[in-house]
């Protein structure tokens, strides 16, 4: 073999998955858990389905005698549940609330689903056992599923449309509601494509460029990231993108209204908003360079913002990143703005939107 243990398990984390939890109880009726990703059917007649554990598995001698188990799918808040399982200890259930299934194997409450099995074979595979079950009983919640894939948990959701989200004609179908669900299922792992620095997603609100997600990453740009919260139109690179790329009619007067704002309150614009849309354009993307401590993350930052396009070529989100100055570079031609641009573009082309170069100006006073 040209490859180790190490890489196997980093190709096949390229394969997401589920997240089981799988339940039994020995002759003494004491339970057993154990979290697996190996759950897998087999057949529909009969209702056969398959999973396999670790020979070296603590609980591996319960699941090998037991003469039956309950698959648990997980839903997408119970993380802590399945961290729970994955570790060894004899109080895995500890906190946990179950109910006693067929042969009194416990049902853990809120998962997305579950099946009761018969198990019906076992065979060895390699260093793990493959248990075969006949499914006897089944339920199915109203409730998202945990996925896990390239090392860590992901979120599901719909991508009903294939790769493209577009309605007749090129006319987007998706509403605003389903392009930021859509967005938020992919920030984890824009954030590593990024460099795990703090990533923001953005929408148009009643009241200018509002954050409506954070993705905080490993290491934060400060404690004080909040949802709702309304930014700059002029100044931030988040309503910069806005101001650059969004429908000029739409929000003309919103940018007027922060310039002259400003005026009044003594920190005119003196043409710098103009001169940050054309250099916005110039590069797809907008940013902001800090000079001094950022009142709300109370250290200097730079930060980029990339837009978003449904598939009538109209801006639906901003994807931004905040980062402490000395950790981000404010070169337009850095590596942290290029992921950031293509992570964009992608979510565009999944959103139906093809490149168009845009050449709408805004007034700037």
């Amino acid at each position: 073999m040209d490859f180790d243990s190490r890489q196997l398990r980093q190709v096949l984390g390229a394969f997401p998955t589920g997240v089981t939890v799988v339940t039994t109880i020995d002759d003494a009726g004491k339970p057993y858990g154990v979290t697996a990703n190996s759950f897998s059917s087999v057949s529909l007649d009969p209702p056969l389905i398959l999973w396999s554990q670790s020979m070296k598995s603590t609980s591996h001698h319960a699941f090998r005698d037991a003469e039956r188990f309950v698959v648990n799918i997980m839903a997408d808040d119970q993380v802590h549940v399945a961290n729970q399982f994955a570790k060894s200890g004899d109080d895995k259930f500890s906190g946990i609330a179950v109910r006693p299934g067929l042969g009194g194997v416990p049902i853990i409450d809120g998962s997305a689903a579950y099946l009761e099995c018969v198990k019906v074979a076992a065979y060895p595979g390699g260093d793990h056992t493959v248990f075969i079950g006949q499914v006897e009983h089944i339920d199915r919640a109203p409730r998202d599923s945990l996925a896990f894939g390239d090392g860590r948990y992901k979120v599901t959701f719909a991508h009903d449309l294939g790769g493209r989200v577009a309605g007749v004609e090129g006319a987007s179908t998706l509403p605003a509601l389903e392009a930021v669900r859509l967005a938020s299922a992919a920030l984890p792992q824009i954030c590593e494509e990024i460099g795990q620095r703090t990533l923001g997603l953005a929408v148009w609100g009643s009241h200018g460029p509002t954050i409506v997600r954070w993705e905080a990453s490993q290491h934060p740009v400060s404690p004080h990231l909040q949802t709702g919260v309304v930014v700059s139109l002029t100044q931030s690179a988040t309503g910069r993108a806005f101001a650059a790329f969004m429908d000029a009619d739409s929000i003309a007067a919103a940018v007027a209204r922060e310039l002259e704002s400003r005026a009044v309150s003594g920190d005119p614009d003196n043409g710098r908003l103009a001169c940050s849309i054309a250099e916005s354009r110039e590069h797809g993307i907008a940013r902001a360079v800090g000079a001094a401590p950022s009142q709300r993350h109370q250290v200097i930052v730079n930060a980029f913002s990339a837009p978003v396009f449904d598939a009538s070529g109209q801006m639906v989100l901003a994807l931004s990143t905040t980062c402490r100055a000395d950790l981000l570079a404010p070169e337009w031609d850095g590596p942290v703005p290029a992921a950031l641009l293509q992570a964009a573009r992608k979510l565009s082309a999944r959103l139906g939107h093809s490149p168009v170069r845009r050449g709408t100006c805004l007034p700037t006073n």
